[in-house]
């Protein structure tokens, strides 16, 4: 074990959560705690940090069991308001994806490749409680002769409905221009013509691996925020990428960890799982998602500590060069420039803006604050940390 002067267990710090003890930040407030009392004083009295991120999350979706019918079925094709699931799993069990299209889009019949409508949104409507209406065919069998059925469904009414997502949370992401003549339609939301614009979309000193940057607190089994109720880290999320370039104080300058996140979509809010679309490509889920980081020593004080002026991007050319897989950065820029506005690019002042929201990504890092305080919620420690 490192010689720190400060050395916490998670029993140690849920111990100080059952009793009321426990002191708890946010990662906002922990920046003005370090800076003024240094990282030794800060991890003496801070126990817990409090995180948050609230923007598109494509790779997501939902395990649903959809209710066995009388007689029985075994789906094997199952749409939800139009929106086809895989159903290759067991008889009535499907798996949503956010960014699964509605076959019969009405926007997509006037200009291919628009959505108004996709799995993110279903979810969306789902969790607002809103019924929907299931579509299902099978080919029948002996003990599920059923071909097909058609009804309406609730989330309330459904025996089963878990979010499961692949990657979640990106520790860190490019900051998206476009250098090329013509208007550019992305992931990264709309790109004017020879640098009109510049899109990110990370919540900063606020966001949850910038707050552990090396994943010493978090791995599977780490207990978090996710859309609005309890879930759990299960494991890294696919293109998980710890072995990036890093600044001494261990943040990322590029893209680099994601979790594997699940939890009950029957605990979860509207307000925190919102389908979108963005604009020229396709339908896609806004998650809420926040990690508490426990302060087990002064290492953990400084990550937790580390403030938007600290935190590193990539600006890079999503109009010519992305396509192709081939990148290069076109210049490196803090979270403190992008936050202010506006960042300089070969002498011209580039406007930015977030595809994140900080607002909310802050009301996720004081709801999870006020749960710890109140004793609802204690933190989970890793059976197994993220590989780093």
């Amino acid at each position: 074990m490192a010689n720190f002067q400060v050395n916490k267990t998670f029993q140690e710090i849920n111990e100080k959560i059952r009793q009321g003890k426990a002191v708890v930040v946010t990662a906002e407030e922990m920046v003005g705690i370090v800076r003024k009392k240094g990282t030794v004083k800060a991890a003496r009295e801070v126990d817990v940090v409090t995180t948050g991120t609230f923007s598109p999350m494509c790779s997501s979706g939902a395990f649903l069991n959809i209710g066995h019918t009388r007689p029985g079925i075994k789906a094997a094709r199952v749409w939800l308001n139009g929106v086809p699931t895989y159903a290759g799993l067991a008889a009535v069990d499907c798996y949503l994806g956010a960014t699964e299209p509605r076959e019969d889009d009405p926007l997509n019949k006037i200009y291919p490749g628009e959505f108004l409508y996709g799995g993110g949104h279903v979810l969306h409507d789902l969790v607002a409680g809103k019924s929907v209406l299931l579509r299902a065919e099978a080919y029948g069998t002996h003990c599920y002769p059923k071909k097909s059925v058609e009804k309406r469904i609730t989330l309330k009414k459904i025996p089963y409905a878990q979010l499961c997502n692949p990657r979640n949370a990106y520790q860190n992401y490019n900051c998206a221009v476009n250098l090329t003549d013509k208007t550019v339609f992305t992931y990264m939301g709309t790109l004017k013509p020879r640098m009109g614009n510049a899109n990110y979309c990370t919540s900063g000193q606020l966001s949850p691996l910038f707050n552990d940057p090396l994943y010493k607190t978090i791995g599977m089994g780490t207990r978090i925020f996710l859309g609005g109720g309890p879930g759990y880290v299960i494991g890294p999320g696919t293109q998980h990428n710890p072995d990036v370039e890093r600044t001494d104080r261990g943040m990322p300058r590029s893209s680099a960890g994601t979790l594997m996140v699940s939890g009950n979509l029957k605990l979860m809010s509207p307000r925190w799982v919102v389908g979108v679309s963005i604009l020229g490509y396709g339908c896609s889920l806004a998650v809420g998602l926040g990690v508490p980081i426990p302060v087990l020593n002064e290492e953990m004080a400084m990550y937790t500590g580390t403030g938007d002026d600290e935190i590193f991007t990539q600006v890079i050319d999503y109009g010519a060069e992305y396509p192709t897989g081939e990148t290069h950065s076109l210049k490196e820029v803090s979270y403190a420039e992008l936050k202010s506005g506006s960042i300089e690019i070969d002498g011209k002042k580039v406007k930015t803006a977030p595809l994140s929201s900080y607002v909310r990504a802050r009301e996720i890092a004081e709801i999870l604050k006020e749960w710890i305080e109140k004793g609802d919620f204690q933190l989970g420690q890793p059976q197994e940390l993220l590989p780093s």
